[in-house]
């Protein structure tokens, strides 16, 4: 093999190798900005956003402008992500909410059929170690059920609509309360599933 053919066949070994560098580094800053599939499709129909911008942790009770509440002051300790069968705190669950958690919240006068529709609707659908899907009743509900995120809120009649897992979809997991990736676990209380 000739100098010249040597020279041609590094140089082609180094561009190569500068290919694969440069593809890695963009994988790594894609990954690293949080490129991924939470948030790309659009909002289901019927979904309302709203600009919640108060972050403050609070050790006391909270009075909310939305039932159940998609934002807001909230306690410093999360809610654990999870299936409830009693209603939970507000002010925790806001706080899984700022973490990227999705809340679904139905009636408790709504059949049991309803129920453990919602329950599997969560099941199938928890993101990860931290599930970022919260089920639980709640009282005074102006729908059957309402799914909250941080402010984004959808309500619907029956489990089966779709759009209760377009919203899953869009928001659980998501950046939308400003801190993705923090824990939906390590929190208080006792999910059951």
């Amino acid at each position: 093999m000739t100098a010249s053919n040597r020279r041609i066949r590094l140089g082609v070994v180094a561009v190569v190798a500068g290919i694969l560098v440069v593809g890695v580094a963009v994988a790594a800053i894609a990954f690293a900005f949080g490129f991924s599939t939470v948030g790309a499709s659009s909002l289901p129909r019927g979904t309302q956003t709203f600009a919640e911008l108060d972050h403050t942790h609070v050790s006391g009770p909270v009075t909310y402008d939305r039932v159940p509440p998609a934002g807001g002051p909230h306690n410093p300790v999360q809610l654990n992500c999870g299936i409830y069968t009693q209603a939970v705190p507000n002010e925790n669950a806001v706080h899984s909410l700022e973490h990227g958690s999705v809340w679904i919240t139905y009636q408790p006068t709504l059949g049991a059929d309803q129920v453990a529709a919602l329950q599997q609707l969560i099941t199938s659908n928890y993101v990860g170690t931290e599930r970022y899907l919260i089920l639980s009743p709640y009282s005074g509900l102006r729908s059957p059920i309402v799914a909250s995120a941080w402010g984004a809120q959808l309500s619907v009649d029956l489990a089966s609509d779709s759009r209760l897992a377009d919203f899953i979809h869009h928001f659980a997991g998501g950046a939308q309360g400003g801190e993705p990736g923090a824990a939906c676990t390590g929190g208080v209380g006792s999910p059951v599933g």
